[in-house]
């Protein structure tokens, strides 16, 4: 694995491992430790891959398993802005690769998807550090966690998943698409300027949606809401139209397409 050049330029890190845990959880033992980024943390191999709400990563060799420890002007309250920064920057880096890709979409909040199909994930964790400076006594430092199924796609999974290696000839592998959204990423968090530029990140981000006005369902706990996908706002919160009006979702999964039908229904 290696990094861009852009990225080295802008001084950004590397620590290459064969095996780990978790890169994430890797990246809180180091900022436990003092690190402060930017600095990508990336495994061959993790035996406890973790994604959104607990959820196990199943992280197969020869797939992206990686993470980024950020700190430079986090602002805690703008640290979710990081899931769609990383989304823009993974779709960048893979028409980088493979200009004539089709089909591939962001769905919300943080899924890269082929036809509904999952090709990779984000989990953003936050990590306050006290600083013993009385005039900023926390330091925000953000983890950045990017899984991509590059080879191979996990199976047995109550949600469709793809892998690049079945959708491109030839398919970029991980070390090829880690230096490519190494390049990415740090254009788009330039872009994003800390909050700053998040307009112009979610024209990005809409522009590649997954599901954008149609009909979609959200589940939120014990209860699933049904309505069309009108955009997200400036928070990066979706915005949906329900037949008694507009909700605003702020966590949730989103399911695309057709209601299943039931087996009861069915002859």
């Amino acid at each position: 694995m290696e990094l861009d050049r852009v990225a080295r330029a802008q001084g950004y890190r590397l620590l290459d491992l064969d095996e780990v845990d978790s890169t994430n959880d890797e990246a809180r033992r180091l900022i436990d430790a003092g690190e402060r980024g930017p600095l990508w943390i990336v495994a061959k191999r993790q035996t406890k891959g973790r994604g959104r709400l607990g959820r196990q990563w199943v992280s197969a060799q020869g797939n992206l398993h990686a993470s980024l420890i950020v700190s430079d002007h986090i602002d805690m309250t703008l640290a979710p802005q990081l899931g769609f920064v990383v989304g823009v920057a993974t779709i960048k880096a893979l028409r980088l690769l493979a200009p004539c890709v089709r089909d591939v979409a962001l769905k919300w909040p943080n899924d890269l998807v082929y036809l509904g199909a999952k090709l990779g994930g984000v989990l953003l964790e936050n990590v306050a550090v006290p600083t013993g400076d009385a005039r900023q006594p926390q330091l925000s430092v953000a983890i950045i966690g990017i899984g991509v199924n590059c080879a191979e796609a996990p199976k047995g999974l109550e949600t469709p998943t793809k892998a690049l290696a079945e959708l491109l000839t030839p398919a970029p592998d991980a070390a090829q698409f880690f230096r490519a959204l190494t390049q990415t990423l740090a254009q788009t968090l330039d872009l994003w300027r800390h909050g700053a530029g998040f307009a112009l990140i979610r024209d990005e981000w809409l522009g590649a949606a997954a599901g954008l006005g149609e009909t979609i369902r959200i589940v939120l706990g014990q209860e699933t809401v049904t309505g069309k996908f009108e955009t997200i706002d400036k928070d990066g919160r979706l915005v949906l139209a329900t037949p008694h009006g507009p909700r605003i979702i702020e966590a949730g999964d989103v399911l695309l397409g057709p209601r299943p039908v039931s087996t009861e229904m069915r002859a």
